[in-house]
């Protein structure tokens, strides 16, 4: 479905790569942008790390909740509280990025999806 995909585990991440310097890859980037942009929101640090997350649950096949994107970001930036990150799945939820599932899992909106797909496939 989308093009890159990276594993959760610190150990298979580039040498010299910290909690502090991990970015999405450059397509991924640029994919989210898009999509921030789309819906009218401004792209910021955090929200490039939470999307991020979803992609990577995405494209493993997995669903993921709160806890699941707090602990896959505490793998690269630990400065992000539960709280930070519970507030940005609910903006995302609340501008139709992503939708709350009845397990309380996120997922990305059918539309979503196409735009992200769209955009790493240019």
């Amino acid at each position: 479905m989308y093009r890159h995909s990276v594993s959760a585990s610190p150990a298979t991440h580039k040498q010299g790569e910290t909690a502090a310097t991990r970015q999405p890859p450059e397509d991924d980037r640029h994919s989210i942008r898009e999509l921030l942009r789309h819906y009218g929101l401004r792209t910021s640090l955090i929200r490039l790390k939470v999307i991020d997350a979803l992609l990577v649950a995405a494209r493993d096949g997995r669903s993921i909740n709160v806890r699941g994107v707090h602990h896959y970001l505490g793998l690269f930036a630990a400065e992000l509280s539960l709280v930070s990150v519970r507030e940005v799945l609910r903006r995302l939820c609340d501008e139709g990025v992503i939708l709350f599932q009845p397990d309380k899992s996120y997922r990305f909106t059918r539309e979503a999806s196409a735009i992200l797909e769209q955009c790493s496939s240019r």
